[in-house]
């Protein structure tokens, strides 16, 4: 079986909702642990410490950047899921991904034949969204 990295992102205070909104993207559900729940002191309680979905077909970690970590949001980097489901389930996920936040290539048709596209969602991450076929 291979092995492949999953994006473990550090947020501004936004793990929780993050998580919420990509479970509800994709399926699963979000799990998250507060520093509260690991006895942790630097930052506020309810902050998230570590969160993940689970039960779905996308893997993803998040937690709250505390203290002096910075976020991992900029310049440079996406989140691509290409090939990874049916047309019909890629498309739904980029119509999600894209509501609250914004087109950057429309989903289309590409001259070699593929569908891709890309989206900045609310939360600052971008995505890189392709398929083969219709």
């Amino acid at each position: 079986m291979p092995v492949a990295p999953v994006p473990y992102l550090h947020l501004a205070g936004t793990a929780r909702d993050a998580l919420a909104f990509y479970a509800g993207v994709f399926g699963g559900r979000a799990l998250v642990h507060t520093l509260a729940d690991f006895n942790r002191t630097d930052g506020p309680a309810d902050a998230i410490a570590h969160g993940q979905l689970i039960d779905g077909p996308v893997a993803l970690f998040a937690a709250d950047a505390v203290a002096d970590e910075p976020s991992v949001l900029g310049e440079g980097w996406m989140l691509s899921l290409l090939g990874t489901a049916d047309p019909d389930t890629m498309r739904a996920w980029f119509a999600a991904l894209a509501d609250g936040g914004t087109v950057l290539d429309d989903l289309q048709r590409r001259p070699w034949g593929a569908f891709d596209g890309r989206v900045v969602d609310r939360f600052g991450l971008q995505w890189l969204i392709g398929f083969e076929g219709d």
